[in-house]
């Protein structure tokens, strides 16, 4: 009777552990998520001033050519500068009127040239434009700078603030859905960044790994499961260190794409095409094991009734084997190719750290990825880039959370239609 009690006793603590155990987990799990989010949010927002724009035809076209190419090298920031002074006629001096100027984001010429050149008749007439805001001014409406603090506390002045407090009271300031965060590249601007190169990066170094790495990982799996001569010694030698490479710090498949891919081969620096090849390498041990366990998993039962009616060994194994097989094999891909999305040491090493501010059109174009786009944003100390640091880990959560109930979702078909 006591050692009943005693073994009930434990088996209560067993699942209280267990219970625990999870909770905790999850607790941890939740806060993170919370702190991400809270921080991240607001990159999805973006500020801007509406702007009274002059298209003063002297200064775009005084020759009225209405020619693009003569337009597009007009002073586009001399619309800007006077349609701010019209807002703020008190404002006198140089100084003070570069600093009114300041307000407003350097990208704001760049996209009344791309309304010009979508609009060339709207040359020598007002339009009401809206333009991208400072960071500093995205900062301050977005809460992050707190407008009681004394004035040497913020980045901020009284004069700056006071000419800001008149844009809210006249309604020429409002807050919109950041589409420059998924249509830019990277930008030293916190308000002009945006993911898209780091998105195409990454998308072309996994689309390279994935056709690198899928084929070559099942069919070696294929071999040393089901053709492989046992009891060989090169064979074991083999299996040994694959199953040793899985368990390799990432980095090390980073320094050997840059002995052999970049100082052997000399590929370009920094492309997804190198990227691809390095994170193939990394993934492939992961689903040979994977895809291996699948074969060991399906019943003999299956082969031998193939073999039983009068199939050849490659029509049993490819015909029968390996469907069966087939939802742990793209279970065991797909959690692979997550690995490899969330993967930044093997990129630095490869020289995918440099700064990119164009999106890169091919696989040998220069290019970085997401995570090491979040680490560049992370490392640099301005308040803006801390939203978009969190941004884009929410963004990346997004991508792993679907890859992953992808392979949840495929496996359940395969099974569905296999049963």
């Amino acid at each position: 009777m006591t050692n009943l009690k005693s073994r009930l006793a434990k088996e209560k603590r067993f699942k209280f552990y267990g219970i625990a155990s999870i909770t905790l987990a999850l607790s941890l799990l939740s806060l993170l998520f919370v702190s991400i989010f809270s921080q991240g949010y607001t990159a999805f927002q973006e500020t801007k001033v509406q702007l009274y724009i002059n298209f003063d035809q002297e200064i775009l076209d005084p020759n009225k050519t209405r020619d693009w190419e003569i337009i597009k090298r007009s002073n586009f920031n001399l619309l800007i500068k006077n349609s701010v002074s019209e807002l703020f006629p008190d404002v006198k001096g140089r100084s003070k009127k570069r600093k009114l100027k300041k307000l407003i984001s350097n990208s704001a010429e760049y996209q009344l040239r791309d309304y010009v050149k979508k609009n060339i008749s709207v040359i020598g007439t007002k339009k009401k434009i809206w333009v991208l805001a400072d960071d500093d001014l995205d900062m301050l409406i977005k809460g992050y700078i707190n407008r009681i603090l004394p004035e040497d506390e913020r980045r901020i002045d009284n004069e700056e603030l006071k000419w800001i407090e008149i844009l809210e009271e006249k309604k020429l300031i409002k807050k919109f859905f950041n589409k420059t965060f998924f249509t830019s590249g990277d930008s030293s601007e916190s308000e002009q960044s945006g993911i898209l190169g780091a998105f195409v990066g990454s998308l072309f170094a996994l689309s390279i790994t994935l056709v690198l790495s899928f084929p070559i990982g099942i069919a070696t799996a294929i071999y040393l499961e089901e053709f492989a001569p046992k009891n060989n010694r090169l064979i074991d030698f083999v299996e040994v260190n694959i199953n040793n490479l899985a368990a390799v710090p990432s980095i090390i498949f980073g320094l050997l794409g840059l002995a052999i891919f970049l100082n052997f081969f000399e590929l370009p620096r920094s492309a997804p095409l190198v990227g691809g090849m390095v994170l193939s390498l990394m993934t492939l041990p992961t689903i040979i094991i994977s895809s291996r366990v699948s074969l060991k998993s399906v019943p003999p039962s299956i082969k031998e009734g193939a073999l039983g009616v009068g199939a050849s060994k490659i029509q049993a194994v490819f015909h029968h084997v390996v469907p069966v097989a087939m939802p742990g094999i793209l279970t065991g891909t797909i959690i692979g190719m997550a690995r490899a999305l969330g993967e930044s040491a093997p990129l630095l090493v490869i020289g995918m750290v440099a700064f990119i501010v164009d999106i890169p059109q091919s696989v040998t174009d220069p290019a970085t990825a997401l995570p090491i786009q979040i680490y560049l944003w992370a490392d640099t100390p301005e308040r803006g880039f801390v939203e978009r640091t969190s941004a884009a880990i929410m963004v990346l959560l997004v991508f792993l959370i679907f890859m992953n109930s992808l392979a949840v979702y495929l496996r359940k078909k395969f099974e569905k239609d296999i049963s």
